[in-house]
């Protein structure tokens, strides 16, 4: 009996130091960006990012397990109104018919992320860089976790096909697009 007391206790200590590692985070939009840039004229670039987004990832030892993300295409946030208004309408977004984007991590390695990236409903397989920032507790008693999560797509790929040439030669709009999010999460 004795030892049967002993391999429970040691069965529960095991259980619940993995329960220590393994967490579940929502996303904290106060403390999140997420961004993108594109290039514009072939000149300059300009930046980027999306002001209403949800998110929550499981994490276990420092490894991603799952990752979901939705940002609502209304948001989008370039600090000029007017383009921001055309980036919502039928040209690009389309944010009446398209409301939301959407991430689902497939599979992660220590520095890469696999996911389906959903945009203006198309959805196209996605590989993200890993810069894993760690774990902490907060002041407050709450344990965080940050990352940033870098990468490029086309945005043709996802149907945002609107430019227009410009006279000394290329496009309004580059195709490719930077995609700069910068994570912070709270332990659920």
């Amino acid at each position: 009996m004795k030892k049967n007391l002993i391999a429970t206790l040691m069965a529960g200590l095991l259980i619940g130091s993995g329960a220590l590692y393994a967490s579940v985070y929502k996303v904290d939009p106060s403390h999140t960006n997420v961004g993108f840039k594109v290039k514009h004229m072939m000149i300059s670039t300009v930046t980027g990012k999306f002001n209403t987004f949800t998110g929550t990832y499981d994490l276990d030892k420092g490894q991603f397990k799952a990752l979901s993300g939705q940002i609502k295409t209304a948001s989008i946030d370039t600090g000029i109104a007017k383009r921001d208004d055309h980036l919502r309408s039928a040209d690009f977004f389309d944010a009446v018919k398209f409301p939301d984007i959407t991430f689902t991590m497939t599979s992660a390695t220590k520095d890469k992320m696999t996911g389906n990236l959903t945009i203006h409903g198309i959805t196209k397989k996605v590989v993200m860089d890993i810069d894993m920032g760690g774990v902490v507790e907060d002041p407050w008693g709450n344990m965080r976790s940050g990352f940033v999560l870098t990468g490029s797509i086309n945005r043709k790929d996802f149907g945002l096909n609107w430019n227009k040439a410009i006279e000394a030669g290329g496009v309004v709009v580059g195709d490719e697009i930077k995609l700069v999010v910068e994570v912070e999460g709270i332990e659920e």
